[in-house]
């Protein structure tokens, strides 16, 4: 398993942007398939975006398809999420996770090793 590490959450405003990273331990990184999720409370983990682990390919929520953009730096262990038009319900937590190989997947159970999460707050 990996060790992530998420930073960059904060407050926007409504239509504002901001970008959340993850941070990697280990050096096989680039043999995992990375996904972001986000929470509230009392409600389920929602799938956010992901990319594959063997051609950059991308996948997203159709919540956030043409706002949301994931991108990866195997270099440097990190993956982003970028985050543009943000709207207030987009305010969650924010966690990355990782899994190792295998096919992209929306599915939470999918991923065995997750961050600590992130906040981010969407103000109207």
């Amino acid at each position: 398993q990996v060790q992530l590490v998420e930073s960059g959450g904060g407050l926007v405003q409504a239509g504002g942007s901001l970008r959340v990273s993850c941070a990697a331990s280990g050096r096989t990184f680039s043999t995992y398939n990375m996904g972001w999720f986000r929470q509230a409370p009392g409600k389920e983990r929602e799938f956010v975006a992901a990319i594959f682990w063997s051609n950059g390919g991308t996948y997203y929520a159709d919540s956030v398809k043409g706002r949301f953009t994931i991108s990866r730096d195997n270099t440097k262990n990190t993956m982003s999420l970028q985050m543009d038009s943000l709207k207030p319900e987009d305010t969650d937590v924010y966690y990355c996770a990782a899994a190792r190989y295998g096919p992209l997947s929306y599915k939470a159970e999918a991923y065995d090793s997750w961050g600590q999460g992130t906040q981010v707050t969407v103000s109207s």
